[in-house]
């Protein structure tokens, strides 16, 4: 697959901004959208803390959504420019609200994952395939966390979902079903996964990266915002992409701000945990994400189709819709073309 690129006068144009546009104190308000308490989104509160939305000429105006599926269709609104969201969203929003991916917020693979009682795991584990045929999973249908839970009961030998009882909770119904009692397995996403290690001894049976279903978060905006705003768009990619180098290079501040971009919601989280999500959710510096979106069979696109394969299964797409039509690197390209944006990015 080839990328279609911005027209040449275009990125010309992006490219002679100068340095002094960045601080010349006049911002641009963006609409960012996100869901709050999530690893891949402390990029923004440490752009907020560190002052670098100013730096690039944005003022962001957040929006928080509980979950993906609303988040995209207040797209339809336009009730947001940019944003991240989950790779379920992302896939359903292409295909209902012509929202685009311009990036990869993080491999959240390892974070999605099936759950077990700890006193039961040892025996689950001997013979996975026995012990939970016909067994209950509570999990959120239409989402990631069902999709590595489908994929690691597959990964038993088993039917996905005739082999087992779905019963169809949201995140936090599940972890107050699960401590009290109910259910043998619990499909969810972190940091909810440690929520329930801690208050009812649940232990990791299996992930997705475990499975083989790899899970992608994106970055996100409207097309028609996106090819409106071309400049609008890099720069803002320019921000996440900053504090996604600040983590790297400062773990444990990092550590200290997630803890604290976490609490602002409730989201109370042992730093065992914090580093955690740092570990086992790799996200993707500049130069990184282009090289996910780079050659004829992009990494991110293989990623994408897998994912909409197993939303056109369950029945939330009609047909299945190829990852290439939706994933647009150009913007990504932009940040990079453009030396001042690309120097912020990488925290130089």
């Amino acid at each position: 697959m080839t990328f279609n690129f911005l027209k040449s006068a275009m990125v010309a144009g992006a490219m002679t901004l100068p340095t002094t546009a960045f601080a010349a104190g006049h911002t641009t308000e963006v609409n960012v959208s996100y869901q709050p308490a999530l690893y891949w989104a402390l990029p923004y509160y440490i752009a907020d803390q560190k002052g670098w939305w100013d730096e690039v000429g944005l003022s962001p105006n957040y929006s928080t959504f509980p979950s993906g599926a609303p988040q995209v269709a207040a797209a339809a609104a336009g009730d947001w420019d940019v944003g991240g969201t989950g790779s379920a969203p992302a896939v359903l929003g292409a295909a209902r609200f012509d929202i685009i991916t311009i990036g990869i917020t993080n491999n959240e693979s390892a974070g999605n994952a099936m759950m077990v009682r700890g006193a039961d795991a040892e025996a689950i584990r001997a013979n996975p395939a026995e012990a939970l045929r016909g067994q209950q999973l509570l999990v959120t249908t239409n989402s990631t966390g069902e999709y590595a839970s489908a994929a690691c009961i597959e990964s038993f030998g088993l039917n996905y979902p005739e082999d087992v009882e779905v019963v169809n909770l949201n995140q936090g119904e599940i972890i107050s079903a699960f401590a009290s009692g109910t259910g043998a397995m619990a499909g969810l996403w972190a940091p909810n996964i440690y929520t329930l290690e801690a208050r009812a001894g649940a232990t990791l049976l299996c992930s997705g990266q475990d499975a083989g279903a790899i899970v992608p978060g994106a970055l996100i905006a409207r097309r028609d915002y996106a090819e409106a705003n071309p400049e609008m768009v890099a720069r803002y990619l320019a921000v996440f992409l900053r504090g996604v180098q600040y983590i790297r290079d400062n773990n444990d501040e990092a550590v200290s701000m997630m803890a604290d971009f976490y609490a602002l919601t409730g989201v109370e989280l042992d730093e065992q945990y914090l580093q955690r999500e740092i570990d086992t959710r790799p996200m993707f510096t500049l130069d990184e994400q282009l090289e996910l979106m780079a050659g004829d069979n992009p990494t991110a696109v293989q990623w994408f189709n897998g994912l909409g394969g197993y939303m056109t299964s369950t029945g939330t797409l009609e047909q299945e819709l190829d990852a290439a039509s939706f994933i647009d690197a150009q913007y990504m390209q932009l940040v990079a073309d453009t030396p001042e944006l690309a120097a912020f990015a990488r925290g130089e």
